[in-house]
């Protein structure tokens, strides 16, 4: 193992402006999480509502349901490509992702992606906490009607589930731990009893899968297939970027890579499923395609089923808003400013920005929330994933100063602290991207956004880097 691996925290020279006890490397004795933690980090971040909705979304868009599970598998396998890769260096140097993207990006160049990474996990917050105290409200009306007069009642539970979640920011990275290993068996238990009871009310799941596709040409299905595919890319193309943040507690390579490949694609594709079952099942049992859960739980007037099932989503949604979205935007934050933004200062500007951000209206229809939402931040998370991965392992070949990151005039400080060559290669290829937005013809980049800022923007960066072969 490289020596700078093996480095305490405190022994490694360093600028106060770019350190501070958060972005240290994570020293041997403290990386204590094997496989069954990343495992279960993944089965815990993927049963979520916003996974549910993202199954659901496809059936509501007329695909039938192997379909919908086949691209979400397919999205899932080519995603888990770039996440075990760029979790490499974090495994092996013990960094968090704004220090790591400091190698291609500069000292303070880094601060591009980290904000835009930011940025995208704060909208997720919103997210995850506007659908989370929906959960709440909804699961308040069912045992108690009376609920429903509340003047702001909507609002009130969505505050008080964004001040819990604020409480286990506050309690740092040990209680995502310890409630991603707890958690992730409970949920699922709880979400495949769902499936039962739903497709049971339905007639069975015969009668539930035997809807088929809407699409009666496959140029028709590929319109909707490849930005369908893109936005199953895009739903974990940030954690893509930041999973440093996590394999720096990595016991070895081995367990991070095992364990990210046992959780991430069954777990999603398991629970898609039952979204796609459950979703299928609600036109059967109410006539239309009902994509968001806690509406179709409403619909039940079974208190005791309706608890159950809402207290479970309210549970995936906390563990999967804090591992997810606040563990990268925290980091990312203190990196502006190590000296005075902590990691629980960054979890309280992650979650006011979260709320600034309108998640009401992001997941206002199906549309809004994959082709507007996942495809659009798809455009410019590609660039930076493309732009890690062409600089440490095909030009730097998994080599790196660890002390240098954390210098201003160390070999990673490029033209006053940012590499213009690798901001030039990002706006290149989320240009490119983004370009299908504005001329009609070219709509193609953009169902693509995610694989065309990826390539684009790494093949640029290798053609213009080659003073960069060696660190």
């Amino acid at each position: 193992m490289d020596t700078s691996t093996q480095a305490q925290p405190g022994a490694i020279p360093h600028d106060a402006a770019l350190y501070n006890e958060d972005l240290a490397p994570i020293p041997l004795e403290k990386r204590t999480w094997g496989i069954y933690n990343y495992a279960s980090l993944w089965v815990a971040m993927s049963v979520c509502i916003p996974t549910y909705m993202l199954a659901s979304g496809l059936i509501a868009g007329g695909m039938s349901w192997k379909q919908a599970i086949g691209t979400i598998l397919l999205g899932n396998i080519i995603v888990l490509i770039p996440m075990i890769l760029n979790a490499h260096a974090g495994t092996r140097y013990g960094i968090p992702f704004p220090v790591f993207v400091r190698a291609s990006f500069g000292v303070r160049g880094a601060n591009l992606p980290a904000i835009l990474r930011a940025l995208v996990a704060c909208g997720w917050f919103g997210i995850q906490t506007w659908i989370g105290g929906q959960a709440i409200y909804a699961m308040l009306v069912v045992l108690w009607p009376h609920a429903a007069a509340i003047a702001g009642g909507k609002w009130i539970c969505f505050l008080l589930f964004w001040l819990l979640n604020m409480v286990v920011v506050w309690r740092g990275v040990e209680t995502i731990k310890f409630l991603e290993g707890i958690g992730a068996p409970f949920m699922l238990g709880v979400g495949l009893l769902l499936l039962w009871y739903v497709t049971r009310k339905a007639g069975g799941l015969g009668p539930v899968l035997s809807s088929p596709s809407k699409f009666h040409t496959t140029r028709d299905f590929l319109h909707f297939f490849i930005p369908s595919l893109t936005g199953m890319v895009g739903f974990w193309s940030t954690v893509a970027l930041n999973i440093p943040d996590f394999t720096r507690y990595a016991r070895s390579q081995r367990a991070q890579i095992i364990g990210q490949s046992l959780g991430l694609p069954p777990a999603m594709t398991l629970y898609s499923f039952i979204g796609v079952a459950v979703t299928s099942a609600s036109v059967v049992l109410f006539g239309e395609a009902i994509w968001d859960p806690v509406t179709l739980l409403g619909r039940f007037h079974q208190p005791i089923v309706a608890s159950i099932a809402l207290v479970a989503l309210l549970v995936a949604t906390l563990n999967t808003n804090v591992a997810a979205n606040v563990v990268s935007p925290s980091n990312d934050f203190s990196n502006l400013n190590p000296r005075r933004i902590s990691f629980r200062m960054g979890g309280i500007l992650t979650g006011v920005v979260g709320l600034l951000m309108m998640p009401w209206r992001l997941l206002a229809s199906a549309n809004s929330y994959i082709f507007g939402w996942l495809v659009g931040y798809s455009a410019l998370l590609g660039p930076i994933a493309g732009i890690m991965v062409a600089d440490y392992f095909l030009l730097r070949r998994c080599q790196l100063d660890a002390a240098a990151l954390y210098q201003r005039a160390g070999r990673y400080s490029y033209r006053n602290g940012i590499n213009w060559r690798a901001v030039l290669s990002f706006a290149a290829g989320a240009a490119l991207a983004l370009t299908g937005l504005v001329v009609p013809a070219l709509r193609w980049l953009y169902d693509y956004a995610w694989f065309v800022g990826f390539f684009a923007s790494s093949l640029l960066y290798l053609v213009i880097m080659p003073a960069q072969r060696t660190t």
